[in-house]
């Protein structure tokens, strides 16, 4: 709705300013945008005056001027014409962008401090301004976005080591005279002040998606044909990014203001992490900063990305949902639509409060650091999964009733997941396993219910996955983990994160709905359902969860039709269900190798199990409590549950034609009764062996 309105009334004025230009002289001679024709009508139409000026025109006239008007519309083949500008930095060191200026062409790039596109490509552009410098081509950055204040201007200069000027633009004159929507959005102007390109600098980075590199560089392909004296191929191009926040001028008498409404919604819905220190890259606990966003905000409640909750409604009942209703995605745009307003400080209610820095709801009893020293990320290029071992010396078991991950640059750490490995297990860190705690975008941590909490033995290390994303600048991280003890006497139910996962899987090019189904082992008594977690990568369209009774009874318990891997959320149900002995869970997802699909590295690409994000998984994560004094593992042991990932014709053993090819030399050396199929027993049995011959190794 609100993007809907913005691109309508940017349509309506471009409209017209060309067809008052036709009827006051023809031919049309080229439009000239300077910051005092931001005084034209605004509403698409034309004034009384023009339209008797209109009328007078013969009607074969008016076909002509009609024709051409159309045809104008459809080729633009003579550059627009803009006013001369000053741009001036913090310093007082002017810009002027004019018919004088010494450089051949200007490239206006328009940034904000927080916009993580805008984050990306700042370096990106100072790669160019370097490459383009001896071919006279001059880069300016202008900030346009009424939060961002001179200290965050110059902080964000540093941080980018940005030597091209970036100057502030003060009240949106330079954004309005070039009808500048978005941060990152470029503009090149020549020496005649003639608008030869504009739009985004590449396809690489986009909302949610990150290409391994761009697939289309218009801003490059528009230089090189310049600067070599040829017209580019391409002129415009939408810019993606964040919405510019301009200055906003409130309706008098607002129905809807911050203060009021607002604020308690953002409270309810987004503060837990928008706020200083958190994940999300602004704040919405304050005026000053969320009214800069607004028209951002209105646009992601519109397409439904924030909040980000992607649980088909109706199934199931959980208590972090998150989704807006109807009524408080109006208020967003009633307020939006009125200009932002503050309204009365005195509405406004007290500020949510929080026991620690900790988004745990009580202060945690141990904290680790996950690495000894910060680890540097570099500023482009890819960092694979790295892995860290830490000693939390353990001399007892620790009962943990909650745990929270925390990124020391929440920036660059796309997630975290971490292991606890008991002494002489060869496992850990395994992303199909069960984990013991994880930071992924979006999940806020919480403690489990009351008498349940997951045991850490004795003796254990924790094994820690970390997956760096860079950001376009060098950084660095020292994550750490928190974790809420539980005093082990009033425990009843020990919790377990296990999986229904395929891990046998070939997704075909092309593919828009390829489906793979994955079981968990069947309960081996009655556990009680607490969170369910499912993991793709980003060729994952949708995923559902299923509960299969012994007795066949099927009930849907989950089901995210529109997969986001930005957004891995853990969906906790209200009260934990029962799932009777005897019982499995079935998950089913789908995954789009298409072209359609915008996330997809490659679609020309058969694709697999693999870590990195460019392959696939299909996880079904949950977490389950099973009774302390239970002398089985509520679904099976760890031979259990691989044979159950395995298992496609559901008999409870595996047959050589169920697994990999290249896994059959292993299964006919763990088939000890030769009768062609694998079961625990005989699992449990080899690995038994495998770990006796390890012991006779290390003592010879």
């Amino acid at each position: 709705r609100m993007t809907s309105f913005k691109k309508l009334h940017s349509y309506s004025r471009v409209i017209s300013i060309d067809a008052i230009a036709f009827v006051r002289e023809l031919p049309l001679h080229p439009i000239s945008l300077s910051a005092e024709s931001s005084a034209m009508p605004q509403s698409g139409f034309l004034s009384r005056f023009e339209c008797h000026r209109f009328a007078g025109i013969s009607f074969f006239s008016a076909c002509l001027t009609l024709l051409s008007f159309c045809s104008h519309l459809c080729a633009d083949d003579n550059p627009k014409t803009i006013s001369s500008f000053i741009l001036t930095e913090s310093d007082g060191t002017a810009h002027k962008i004019s018919r004088s200026t010494k450089d051949e062409f200007w490239v206006v790039a328009f940034l904000g401090t927080e916009c993580p596109l805008a984050k990306h490509y700042s370096v990106r552009l100072q790669k160019m301004a370097d490459e383009y410098r001896n071919d006279n081509v001059q880069f300016v950055g202008v900030m346009s976005n009424a939060h961002d204040s001179v200290e965050d201007i110059n902080e964000f200069i540093q941080t980018h080591k940005l030597s091209f000027p970036v100057c502030r633009d003060a009240g949106n004159k330079v954004a309005d005279l070039l009808d500048a929507q978005r941060t990152p959005e470029v503009f090149v102007i020549d020496k005649s002040l003639r608008l030869r390109y504009s739009g985004r600098i590449d396809d690489q980075f986009q909302i949610g998606v990150i290409r391994s590199q761009p697939e289309k560089q218009e801003l490059k392909d528009a230089l090189d044909a310049l600067v070599n004296g040829r017209e580019p191929d391409v002129t415009h191009t939408e810019a993606i990014g964040c919405i510019i926040g301009r200055e906003q001028v409130s309706k008098s008498k607002p129905a809807v203001t911050f203060s009021n409404q607002i604020v308690r919604l953002f409270q309810d819905k987004c503060i837990d992490c928008h706020r200083d220190g958190q994940a999300a890259p602004f704040a919405l606990d304050r005026y000053e900063e969320a009214h800069g966003w607004a028209g951002m905000i209105a646009e992601v409640v519109e397409e439904e990305r924030m909040p980000p909750w992607h649980a088909e409604e109706g199934i199931g009942e959980f208590k972090n949902a998150c989704a807006l209703n109807a009524q408080e995605k109006e208020l967003i745009y009633a307020w939006v639509e009125a200009g932002a307003p503050e309204g009365d400080r005195s509405q406004l209610p007290q500020p949510k409060s929080y026991p620690t820095d900790w988004l745990l709801p009580q202060a945690p009893d141990l904290v680790f650091d996950i690495t000894e020293e910060p680890v540097d990320i570099p500023a482009t290029g890819e960092v694979k999964y790295q892995y860290y071992r830490v000693d939390p010396k353990l001399t007892e078991d620790a009962w943990i009733r909650g745990a929270e991950i925390r990124p020391g640059n929440y920036a660059v750490v796309h997630h975290i997941l971490v292991f606890s490995r008991k002494p002489g297990e060869r496992r850990g860190g395994g992303a199909e396993g069960g984990f013991l705690a994880a930071y992924v975008p979006g999940l806020v941590p919480e403690l489990y219910p009351a008498g349940m909490a997951k045991r850490i033995p004795a003796g254990s290390e924790l094994i820690f996955q970390v997956h760096y994303t860079p950001i376009g600048s060098a950084q660095t991280d020292k994550s750490q983990l928190a974790l809420v003890l539980a005093n082990e006497k009033d425990i009843t139910h020990e919790v377990t994160t296990t999986s229904a996962t395929n891990s046998n899987f070939t997704i075909p090019p092309g593919a828009s709905a390829h489906e793979v189904v994955s079981f968990s082992p069947r309960a081996r008594q009655d556990v009680q359902l607490l969170a369910m977690m499912p993991h793709m990568h980003l060729r994952g369209k949708s995923f559902a969860y299923e509960l299969q009774t012994a007795d066949g009874e099927q009930k849907p318990l989950l089901s995210v039709p529109r997969y986001d891997f930005n957004w891995q959320t853990a969906y906790r149900l209200t009260k934990p269900m029962l799932l009777p002995a005897g019982s499995r869970i079935k998950c089913t997802a789908q995954f789009d190798n298409s072209k359609d699909n915008p996330y997809n590295p490659d679609p020309t690409e058969s694709v697999k199990w693999g870590d990195q994000t460019w392959e696939e998984m299909m996880i079904g994560y949950f977490d389950v409590a099973i009774p302390r004094e239970s002398e089985v593992a509520g679904f099976g042991s760890r031979a259990n549950q691989f044979i159950g990932r395995l298992d496609r014709n559901n008999d409870g053993d595996v047959s050589i034609d169920e697994v990999p090819a290249k896994w059959y030399a292993i299964f006919l050396l763990i088939d000890a009764d030769r009768d062609g199929k694998v079961t625990a027993e005989e699992l449990e049995m080899a690995d038994r062996k495998f770990r006796e011959r390890q012991a006779r190794n290390r003592d010879e």
